[in-house]
Order: structure tokens, then C-alpha cells, then sequence
């Protein structure tokens, strides 16, 4: 596992921002890599293609989405090799999601050689649980209460969350017929939508300012990525 410096973040989000570019005719205007085992991101700020902009104005979303979708499961596989060449570490699943009215994106990855605790989050313990409760009952209204939760604070300002053991039997079913995408398009704003950000805020006394889901849908695995504020919330 190489030392996290600044040389090779800048490395990381160059070539994400030319390939981005390259792949979609427009690239983010910045790109924020953070490395903390077990888990890398790569946060995407500014990034809406011309013809995304029309198909959003014309309520298109779901043609935006899926057209994302199909460009970056070309891209997983070349964005895993090069982080090895750049940073030399080994990915094992990368996810992506979008946040299409904010202009941003979330690309990250599970890292199997990092450490396999949770970091160490800095809430007390009263606050780390009732954290640890909201995620599992934004599970529990939308599927089913988590077999495992693991938090990990990758620095002041992103958080993940792994959710094991989430999905429903229907959403087995639906995976095993091959309606992956279907479902993944249908999740996406479902998960967000039974997130209580307000209640997050307080227990982190922080603002949210960005919520990025995606699953690995066959080991049963669902993933929040919280961005907040890098400052406390005035009370």
C-alpha cells in the first residue's frame, strides 16, 4: 500500500478527469481523490455534458442515467488497472454513482488489503450508535434491517457506509433475471429518499451535502457515501 501524497492524488485525478472528458465529450472541473484503506474516492465536482443538460431540461433523467451506466461499465476495468499503475493498490469493486442536479459524481472502491475495521469516527458513543441506528432503519424502510453495518470516515468530509445482507427476495430475483440495471435505476433515488438527512445532520452536527449510493448486488452489499460540510453546523 503506497503513501498517500499529494503527487499521486494529483496523478489519480488527472487521468480520471482526461478520461471522463475523453468518454463523455466534457470533464469534471475538479476531481477530490481520498485513500484511506479500506476504501478509495474519487469525487467529481462540475461534471454535465451539453446534450445531458437538453435531455435533463426535457425530463429525460432516466436516458442520462442510463447512458452513464453504459459508459462507465466500459470504464471500470481501465480505472482499476491504472489506479494500480499509479498508486499500487489493487481495487476489488468500484462503484459510481451521480448526483445530476449538483453537477457531481462518486466513483470509489473497496480495497481487500486495507484494514478491515471501521476508522475511528471521533463521535462519542452515544452519537456513533444512534448513527449506526439511522442507517440501519433507512435499510429497514426500504428493504429489510442489515445482517452487518460498518462505518468508516475516510477523512473529515466522507463517510461510507457497507450495509451486508440488505436485499429483498423480489431484488434476488430480479438480479438472477438479469434486470440489474432496472432495479439499480429504481434504488438510486428510493435509498436517498429514506435517508432522514435531517436527523443525520444533528447526530454529526454537520451539514450533508452530498448522498451517493450503489450496490454490489451479488454479494448482497448496499453503499452510502456521505459528503458533509468540513465545519460544524451553526446551532
Amino acid at each position: 500500500m503506497p503513501t498517500n501524497n499529494s503527487q499521486t492524488y494529483s496523478k489519480i485525478s488527472s487521468y480520471i478527469g482526461r478520461l471522463i472528458r475523453d468518454k463523455f465529450g466534457k470533464g469534471p472541473t475538479s476531481v477530490f481523490v481520498t485513500i484511506k484503506p479500506p476504501f478509495i474516492t474519487i469525487y467529481l465536482r462540475d461534471f454535465l455534458a451539453s446534450m445531458e443538460r437538453v435531455l435533463l431540461e426535457k425530463g429525460e433523467r432516466k436516458r442520462v442515467e442510463e447512458t452513464r451506466d453504459l459508459l462507465m461499465e466500459e470504464l471500470l476495468n481501465d480505472i482499476i488497472f491504472k489506479l494500480k499503475e499509479i498508486a499500487d493498490i489493487n481495487v476489488k469493486d468500484l462503484h459510481y454513482d451521480w448526483n445530476l442536479e449538483n453537477r457531481s459524481g462518486m466513483i470509489f472502491g473497496w480495497l481487500p488489503e486495507g484494514e478491515k475495521e471501521p476508522n475511528v469516527s471521533g463521535l462519542a458513543s452515544s452519537l456513533e450508535e444512534k448513527f449506526y441506528k439511522e442507517i440501519n432503519e433507512a435499510s429497514k424502510r426500504g428493504q429489510k434491517m442489515p445482517e452487518k453495518t460498518e462505518v468508516y470516515w475516510l477523512n473529515d468530509r466522507t463517510i461510507v457506509t457497507k450495509r451486508s445482507g440488505i436485499l429483498v427476495n423480489v431484488e434476488k430475483e430480479l438480479i438472477k433475471n438479469n434486470f440489474t440495471e432496472e432495479l439499480k435505476l429504481t434504488k438510486r433515488p428510493m435509498e436517498k429518499r429514506l435517508i432522514d438527512q435531517e436527523k443525520l445532520e444533528k447526530i454529526l452536527n454537520r451539514k450533508i451535502i452530498e448522498t451517493f449510493v450503489d450496490w454490489n448486488f451479488a454479494e448482497d452489499i448496499g453503499y452510502f457515501v456521505f459528503v458533509t460540510s468540513s465545519v460544524n453546523k451553526p446551532s
